[in-house]
């Protein structure tokens, strides 16, 4: 049987030559890496490989969940596995809903990595245990949580406003205008239904979007 060819997209080289050691160990072969989301659709292209490794924080400005929508649309067969340090239900849920085949956070044995990427050549979706419970609560909560309706941005923006960010704070935090944030703000409050900030605070407690 042919190695599995996998695309490695994480912005710490460390990070990168470790899964590519690793990985090969597992019998996968690793053909293609960036650090940077910049060109990423390119290097895809370029490298045709049959799973994406995609972390989903890259600093301030575009995310993971950012470039797999990006990736997605230009190349529907691309199948992706997120490979996160962090594990919060909105991030989980929007992985899920992008059309993710599998969520790993870093904390893991390599091998469920390696499971996770094996099941994604093979069009098969695979989530750690917990993983896949939050997600089956996450559905029952339905169409009352944000995370069921705002996109990857709203939902930042959401949580940050929840914070006690100001516009300009945000814009500047997620390398966008104050206008657009402003934009953005305000289409949140009107799809979720709360315009005070204590109540849009409780909502995000309620939903776990941040801590009480």
């Amino acid at each position: 049987m042919d190695q599995i060819r996998v695309l490695i997209a994480d912005d710490h080289p460390l990070i990168i030559e470790g899964l590519s050691t690793a990985l090969g160990r597992v019998g996968l072969r690793v053909v293609a890496h960036v650090n940077t989301l910049g060109g990423l659709q390119a290097k895809y292209k370029e490298a045709k490989p049959d799973v994406m490794v995609l972390d989903v924080r890259f600093g301030a400005g575009a995310s993971g969940l950012d470039a797999a929508r990006e990736t997605l649309a230009q190349f529907p067969e691309a199948r992706i596995v997120f490979y996160s340090q962090f594990d919060q239900d909105e991030l989980v849920r929007e992985a899920y809903r992008l059309g993710g085949l599998g969520f790993v956070t870093k904390d893991r044995d390599v091998t469920q990595l390696a499971d996770a990427v094996k099941s994604a050549a093979r069009g098969e979706p695979y989530f750690l245990p917990e993983i896949a419970s939050r997600l089956a609560l996450l559905g029952l909560r339905g169409d009352e949580s944000p995370m069921a309706k705002l996109d990857a941005r709203e939902l930042e923006v959401f949580r940050r406003i929840a914070q006690g960010q100001t516009n300009v704070e945000i814009a500047e935090a997620m390398d966008l205008s104050a206008k657009t944030i402003s934009n953005v703000s305000q289409a949140i409050k009107e799809r979720l239904g709360v315009h005070r900030p204590a109540d849009i605070a409780r909502l995000a407690v309620r939903h776990k979007v941040i801590e009480p």
